[in-house]
């Protein structure tokens, strides 16, 4: 196969190099057959390479962040974590609901623990997260993923360990309700009838009455209850306000929406996060506490920097910059240019790779 000399800006993520490449001293940098990135190719602007040899009928496509993070040994292990942790979460909740067996709150909080070590911060773990969003969601692993995001949230706010460990708790019984809920409903693929939403509903107060004489802190029960109010009094099921909402509560709503919009349900597609992101910034501070959000949102932005997103034009570009005044509306590189989507009205990112 013959080889092409190009300039380094030129060159493009997924072209394969013809040969070794070294500095001026002589050092070897990147080795011939290496897959164009657009990190190898700032490593080539940086030793001042201006020219390289490729394969020019040779083009890989450059695999997105997130499947560079599925083959690193360490989400391997998280994910082997997170699988085993959502298995014994079954067994602790069909006790819970058949009432045969005491709950074991150290035990349930030691499965979110497990999953927790497996990261290096906050940050870290949700992009993890963000690796297993193939996954069929269940009640079950929504539980584990509010739980998670819950624990993180709580560092976040900068809670003490106390409350942390209470809201992690909260996070993980929020929806134990469901479980009491009709799977007909549950899963029914297309939109609910008027009776079956109202089934639906209900599943706030069962999980309530399966909590309420359980020795639990009354936090984690209140959430369970009132994780469906929201700030304008439109939500359910009393139609709450403002400060008639417990606190937890209102912290596990925005985690459970947040984890709820990013997942494959039944009846839709996972939506980008930075549509959620978007949502949250137009309508969100009317529905939810914005002491909690403008933390959560500007916090959770920070696990996508650096991803592959492809925007609403069909182009693919890098996460390089978080615009603080417009969290949904990022710097993204494309190539070697720079797009700022807080200026560009008609862009969006449509997906992230």
């Amino acid at each position: 196969m013959r080889a092409v000399r190009i300039l380094t800006d030129e060159a493009v993520a997924g072209m394969v190099t013809a040969n070794d490449i070294y500095t001026k001293n002589n050092q070897l940098i990147i080795t011939e057959g290496t897959v164009l990135n657009n990190k190898v190719i700032d490593k080539l602007r940086f030793y001042k390479i201006f020219g390289l040899n490729i394969y020019p009928e040779k083009k890989i496509e450059e695999e997105s962040y997130i499947e560079d993070l599925r083959k690193t040994p360490e989400f391997k292990k998280f994910n082997r974590t997170y699988v085993e942790t959502v298995t014994k979460v079954v067994g602790s909740f069909n006790r819970i609901i058949s009432g045969d067996h005491e709950i074991d709150v150290d035990a349930l909080l030691e499965e979110t623990d497990r999953v927790l070590r497996e990261g290096r911060n906050g940050t870290h773990i949700m992009e993890m997260l963000h690796g297993i969003r193939d996954y069929d969601d269940l009640t079950y692993v929504h539980s584990m993923n509010v739980s998670l995001i819950c624990s993180i949230f709580g560092e976040w706010l900068k809670l003490s360990k106390g409350e942390i460990r209470n809201l992690a708790l909260a996070g993980m019984l929020h929806d134990i309700g469901k479980l009491l809920i009709p799977k007909e409903i549950l899963a029914k693929p297309g939109k609910l009838s008027n009776r079956e939403y109202d089934v639906m509903k209900s599943h706030a107060i069962k999980g309530y009455e399966v909590l309420k004489d359980l020795p639990l802190d009354i936090n984690v029960k209140y959430a369970a209850l009132m994780h469906h109010e929201r700030q304008d009094g439109s939500g359910y099921p009393n139609g709450f306000a403002d400060n008639q909402i417990n606190m937890f509560a209102k912290i596990v709503s925005i985690a459970d929406v947040y984890d709820a919009m990013t997942s494959n349900r039944s009846y839709r597609k996972a939506f980008c996060p930075f549509t959620v992101v978007e949502d949250f910034e137009n309508e969100g501070f009317i529905k939810f506490d914005s002491q909690y959000l403008v933390v959560f949102l500007e916090r959770i932005v920070e696990s996508y920097l650096h991803n592959i997103v492809r925007l609403s034009d069909g182009r693919e570009g890098e996460v390089v910059l978080i615009n603080k005044f417009a969290l949904s509306k990022p710097m993204v590189r494309v190539g070697n240019d720079f797009i700022d989507l807080s200026k560009e009205h008609n862009l969006r990112i449509q997906s992230i790779l």
